[in-house]
C-alpha cells in the first residue's frame, strides 16, 4: 500500500493523466494504439516502444503515468477510485487495465528478465519424405506472451540439441541445480537410446 506522501503523488499523477485524456479524441486514440500493440505481430518491439508512443501522445508524465497503472499491483490501482476524475476516464482505466494489462505486464517482464519460456511440450510424429519413414519431433514452446511457437525436425536434429544443451550446461552446474528425478530421467534417456541405436549396428 502507498504511504501517505505516495498517496498524494500517486494522486497528482492521476489528475494529470486525466487531464490529458479528456482531450478530444484522446480515450480513443489511446484504445486503438492499446488494440494496435496487442494485437500486433511485432508484439515485442511494440511493447518496448509502448510508453515513448503514450508520451508522444499524452505527454511524457502522463505517458509514463498509464503504463504503470496498466501493470501496477491491484491494491495500488484500487487507489484510482478515491481520485476525483470523470467517469468515463475511470471506466477506461478500468476496461484497459482488464484487457491489456496482464500482457502488457507479461511482455515488459520479459524485456527486463529475457526468460521467455513458460513452459513446453515434446511430441513425435512419422513424416514421409522421399518414399521413407523419417521420425521427427515436434517441439512446442509456450512464451511469456502466451503464444506457442512450434519447431519441427528430424530427430538427429533434436538429440544433437540435447547434447549441446547438456554439454554447455553441464561445466556451470552446481549441486542443487538439477533434481535427483531429472538426472535419472537424462541417464535412463541416454541408456534408452544407447539401445535402440546399437541393436541395430
Amino acid at each position: 500500500m502507498l504511504d501517505h506522501e505516495e498517496k498524494f503523488l500517486f494522486k497528482e499523477e492521476i489528475l494529470t493523466l486525466s487531464n490529458s485524456l479528456g482531450e478530444p479524441g484522446a480515450l480513443d486514440n489511446v484504445e486503438d494504439l492499446l488494440t494496435d500493440v496487442i494485437t500486433s505481430p511485432r508484439f515485442d518491439s511494440e511493447v518496448f516502444t509502448l510508453e515513448r508512443s503514450l508520451q508522444v501522445m499524452l505527454g511524457a508524465r502522463p505517458g509514463t503515468t498509464l503504463v504503470g497503472l496498466l501493470t501496477v499491483a491491484p491494491e495500488v490501482f484500487d487507489e484510482v477510485a478515491e481520485v476525483r476524475i470523470p467517469p468515463e476516464v475511470h471506466e477506461r482505466l478500468v476496461a484497459w487495465r482488464a484487457r491489456f494489462g496482464l500482457a502488457i505486464d507479461n511482455a515488459l517482464n520479459f524485456l527486463n528478465n529475457p526468460d521467455g519460456i513458460q513452459g513446453h511440450n515434446f511430441a513425435t510424429q512419422i513424416a514421409h519424405v522421399e518414399e521413407r519413414r523419417v521420425l521427427q519431433g515436434r517441439l512446442t514452446l509456450v512464451r511469456y506472451n502466451n503464444e506457442p511457437q512450434f519447431f519441427v525436425a528430424d530427430a538427429s536434429v533434436f538429440l544433437g540439441l540435447v547434447a549441446d544443451v547438456m554439454e554447455r550446461l553441464g561445466p556451470y552446474l552446481e549441486s542443487d541445480a538439477v533434481d535427483a528425478l531429472s538426472i535419472t530421467r537424462l541417464r535412463d534417456g541416454v541408456a534408452l537410446i544407447e539401445r535402440k541405436t546399437t541393436s541395430h549396428s
